[in-house]
């Protein structure tokens, strides 16, 4: 699967769990070194945190230097055994840097061929076909069904309690 976020988005929303999640979730940073933006000040705090990212991800942090630097804060002892415990990062998390010189038409080719490579290669491995949809073609054939719920003016039959209750909720909303 493939997913993610741009920059300081993805570090406020779901790298918490890549760091000390109980799984570990290989990791692609996609850094251009240049900017299209004029603003060379913050793509270097970007590419900063890119780089400080995959970092953190790879050496971890240890109760022992998470409890030093909560007392390097002047937290007080009480306080830095509390909180260390939560400051703890395991590391050793899988993750490779894609450096370009700049995101252009060509390198962003790249980055796709690159990816449907990896979802085809994968698919082989696990014999499913990566560019069929069967699994969505079952969502798409209920999709008529549920449709026709929404559109029409009888109750939904014939389907489950969940997916009728959503239908209702669709019905009722101003």
């Amino acid at each position: 699967m493939i997913w993610g976020a741009a920059g300081t988005n993805g570090q406020h929303s779901f790298h918490q769990m890549l760091h000390q999640g109980t799984e570990f979730v290989p990791v692609d940073f996609i850094l251009p070194l240049a900017s299209h933006s004029p603003n060379v000040a913050q793509h270097a705090h970007l590419v900063a945190n890119c780089i400080a990212q995959s970092q953190a991800l790879m050496i971890g942090r240890t109760l022992e230097e998470s409890r030093a630097e909560l007392l390097a804060r002047g937290k007080t002892a009480e306080a830095a055994a509390r909180l260390a415990p939560h400051l703890v990062m395991p590391g050793n998390r899988p993750s490779n840097t894609i450096v370009m010189q700049r995101l252009t038409p060509r390198t962003l080719g790249a980055l796709l061929a690159l990816y449907e490579h990896r979802t085809a290669a994968e698919g082989y491995l696990w014999d499913v076909n990566s560019f069929d949809q069967f699994g969505v073609e079952l969502g798409k054939r209920l999709g008529e069904g549920v449709h026709a719920a929404l559109l029409g003016a009888e109750p939904a039959s014939g389907t489950d309690a969940s997916t009728a209750g959503l239908i209702a909720m669709y019905r009722a909303a101003p």
